[in-house]
């Protein structure tokens, strides 16, 4: 058991892991921002993962720490989980993002459940060697020019792994939370028909729609107004990215 700092007797609060809704679990409290732990228990095994500010920073079971720990305990398709939010810990075993790990976790369950060989996984931010120039200027301007479609309200482009391209605001951060988490439940919908991968998706709000596009190795992630007809927005949007090859 590695350090584990607690600030008084740890709150919060249990419910049931039921096939894949832990990962729910951590992407909401990813997305608010928790400071705390997650105690899953599956019998008489028990898993913990700990955040700081929303981000995954440790995870341990059975002796198992860090990523190796999280898929295991992201395997389990029944048990008790507890959220503790005054429970933390000193120990940093996880770099990767928390959304990243999430769509790893669901890669690595697929192909298992398949019967196929858990495939290499694609390479994190933090290890990945910088792209080349000239390829970040196209998909800037592929970008800029989704966001002066009609009815677009903002567009980023963002890696398999979650992270940005080229955008390094909040409102390019926020867009992409959402649009890893849109392609996340697209795959695993598209998992549970037999369906295969996804190639676009789309959410429709009154104030505000959200639309999702993938490529080999992006996904486009537009936020598109309330007012707007989504369909039309989305041809526009493919027939920009057409004529931009």
């Amino acid at each position: 058991m590695m350090p584990i700092e607690s600030a008084g007797e740890p709150q919060g609060f249990r419910g049931d892991v039921t096939g894949l809704e832990l990962s729910d679990v951590i992407q909401l409290n990813g997305n608010n921002g928790f400071s705390g732990c997650i105690t899953v228990q599956q019998g008489d095994r028990t898993g913990r993962i700990f955040f700081r500010e929303g981000k995954v920073i440790h995870a341990e079971q059975g002796g198992k720490l860090g990523e190796e720990a999280f898929y295991d305990i992201m395997e389990w398709r029944s048990g008790h989980f507890s959220l503790e939010p005054n429970v933390s810990t000193t120990s940093h075993s996880v770099e990767k993002s928390t959304t990243f790990i999430l769509m790893e976790a669901h890669r690595l369950m697929d192909e298992r459940r398949a019967g196929r060989p858990a495939a290499p996984a694609p390479v994190a931010p933090a290890a990945a060697a910088a792209a080349p120039a000239p390829a970040r200027t196209a998909a800037a301007t592929v970008v800029e020019r989704v966001k002066g479609a009609a009815g677009v309200s903002y567009a980023v482009l963002l890696g398999k792994d979650g992270a940005c391209v080229e955008d390094g605001s909040f409102e390019g951060a926020t867009l992409a939370g959402r649009a890893a988490y849109l392609a996340l439940m697209g795959s695993r919908l598209g998992a549970s028909l037999g369906a295969g991968d996804i190639r676009s998706m789309a959410l429709h709000g009154k104030g505000q729609h959200l639309l999702l596009l993938a490529g080999k190795n992006h996904y486009l992630g537009v936020t598109a107004e309330g007012t707007s007809e989504l369909g039309a927005v989305e041809a526009e949007v493919l027939k920009l990215l057409a004529s931009g090859h």
